[in-house]
């Protein structure tokens, strides 16, 4: 299950956003242990790739699982038929 995960970093205006194969429980536990530790906050994306943060310059992270994408404006194939035959 693909997780978003939308970093907000203090003093940033726009958050950062990555999707990770991680569990939302292991992704606040990595952050956990950098804050502990007093080091950076790491995540690794679906695709390979690394985003680096300060651990105490995470403001907030917040957690939506990938259900797919909506097809067209939002309506699903039988409400467009239906919609289109009225």
């Amino acid at each position: 299950m693909t997780v978003e995960v939308k970093i907000g970093v203090q003093y940033a205006p726009r958050e950062l956003s990555v999707s990770t194969e991680e569990e939302p429980a292991a992704v606040l536990a990595l952050l956990d242990q950098a804050l502990k530790d007093g080091t950076v906050f790491t995540l690794t994306d679906a695709k390979g790739r690394t985003v680096a943060v300060p651990a105490e310059k995470v403001a907030y992270l917040d957690f939506t699982s990938d259900v797919g994408r909506k097809v067209g404006f939002g309506l699903a194939a039988s409400e467009a038929v239906t919609a289109a035959s009225k």
